[in-house]
């Protein structure tokens, strides 16, 4: 593999990283940035699937102790262990149950610049209108978002399945519109990855078995040690500064980006 390869893996790596956990869109950032670099990773899914799991794997450095602690709720009734449990579980569901049907026609269709451009645009307004109208946060804890919530957040989930979306965009305006504080709807999110991500990379290592290849073990390993580094770290510093900030920020950056990618297009 020559040098120009691999520092096409870290990069793609590290956006992966970078974007994964933010409400910006890893998908659509992944789509435009390999589009603008030509980058050919190892035949078959393995390369997407690598980063991705190297993204996961940082939730779960980050939060081992507490997915502990949320595992033994399983033989815990009433504890706040077993609600946390129960609400992930429950916002689980629609994007296991609608992903599975509609994974493959959203791909065919969906994942070209013009779409993702569009998405992170009204994304973005929606972002901003959301942080601007929200209520008053009433939900300061995951164990307090209730099935209903949890399942109102998961169908807000399905929504990511549009490229340029952003499953944790998605995820974190629907918690805020049911009057979760934002830390609260940050770690939701970030816990809800671990399910939803494992579920669609194992739904696309099955559908993509035929053309599985480990050619390019290099690119590989860069790439996933490129997206766990770089996640822990956007991890760490989004719960350190997100109740100060807010999501606003990031809603001017997906209309930016948005608009950007919209003028390129039609000069390119």
């Amino acid at each position: 593999m020559d040098v120009a390869g691999l520092l096409s893996a870290l990069l793609m790596g590290v956006v992966e990283g970078l974007t994964e956990f933010l409400p910006i869109s890893s998908t659509g950032h992944l789509i435009l940035l390999g589009e603008l670099i030509g980058f050919q990773g190892p035949p078959g899914k393995v390369f997407e699937i690598a980063i991705q799991l190297g993204a996961v794997l940082a939730v779960v450095v980050v939060y081992w102790r507490r997915l502990l602690e949320i595992a033994g709720g399983l033989w815990r009734p009433g504890t706040a262990e077993r609600y946390t449990l129960t609400n992930l579980l429950l916002a689980f569901l629609p994007a296991l149950v609608i992903g599975a049907l509609l994974h493959g026609p959203i791909t065919r269709l969906l994942f070209t610049p013009v779409v993702v451009a569009l998405a992170l645009i009204l994304g973005g307004v929606a972002i901003i209108l959301i942080e601007r109208a929200r209520p008053t946060p009433s939900i300061g804890s995951i164990p307090e978002i209730g099935p209903v919530g949890a399942l109102l957040i998961g169908f807000g989930q399905v929504l990511a399945m549009i490229p340029g979306t952003s499953r944790s965009g998605a995820t974190i305006i629907a918690a805020l519109l049911l009057g979760v504080e934002r830390r609260a709807a940050a770690e939701f999110s970030f816990l809800l990855a671990i399910p939803t991500m494992l579920a669609a990379t194992t739904y696309s290592l099955i559908k993509a078995r035929a053309e599985l290849d480990l050619s390019g073990l290099g690119q590989i390993a860069i790439g996933f040690a490129a997206a766990f580094v770089t996640a822990l770290l956007v991890i760490r510093a989004l719960l350190a500064s997100i109740s100060r900030i807010g999501f606003t920020p990031f809603g001017l950056y997906r209309i930016a980006l948005g608009t950007l990618i919209l003028l390129w297009l039609a000069v390119r």
